[in-house]
């Protein structure tokens, strides 16, 4: 009788660490950048900068500095607008890419769409971030879909962009120290940020 009994609260507590475990899975797989009127945004680029993603997205909001794995922090496609090549993210096991969380109103995912050149340069997609704390969190991000050019170095002016918001932020230091050894072509003028991305002249 003792056998049976134990059993049988075996099975119980088994099936219902299963339905909660299921119950768990179910409610992170609805999890989605998109929460009511705002959305996720991680950001690696430029847009580290609160200056600079606010000129066309003035809603975005510091949500926390994250981290996006088996990812790789790469540079390609030329552009006018930055007088050098664009930051990207290239998928890269055993790799990360350290960037900046933001939450906007979902009136700015147009215009951030608009300011990364979709769908002709970038793509949007769907990421997990891991947060200081090691939650994690579903983000959009951008990805170019440009073929590899030969020069592939950023300008000095849009790599000085990309560190003055990992150091406003506070992203760790070797990952800032990284930032500073990437080779630039060496262009330190004006740049035209209303300028459309896709224009290469």
């Amino acid at each position: 009788m003792s056998f049976t009994l134990t059993t049988s609260v075996q099975v119980i507590i088994s099936l219902s660490c299963y339905a909660i475990a299921a119950l768990l899975w179910n409610y992170g797989s609805r999890m989605t950048p998109e929460q009511g009127d705002t959305f996720l945004y991680f950001a690696f680029g430029s847009n580290l900068s609160s200056e600079r993603i606010r000129i066309n997205n003035p809603s975005a909001r510091f949500k926390s500095i994250a981290k996006l794995a088996d990812h790789q922090l790469d540079f390609n496609y030329f552009s006018k607008r930055w007088k050098g090549a664009a930051a990207t993210v290239l998928d890269v096991q055993n790799s990360h890419v350290w960037g900046v969380l933001w939450e906007l109103n979902m009136e700015h995912l147009n215009t951030l769409d608009k300011q990364e050149g979709v769908p002709k340069v970038y793509n949007r997609k769907e990421v997990q971030v891991e947060l200081e704390d090691g939650s994690l969190l579903p983000a959009y991000t951008y990805f170019l879909i440009k073929p590899l050019e030969e020069d592939r170095r950023p300008s000095k002016v849009y790599l000085d962009v990309i560190l003055k918001g990992a150091k406003e932020h506070s992203l760790p230091q070797y990952y800032i120290d990284k930032l500073q050894e990437i080779e630039h072509n060496g262009y330190n003028g004006e740049v035209q940020l209303g300028l459309n991305l896709e224009k290469k002249s």
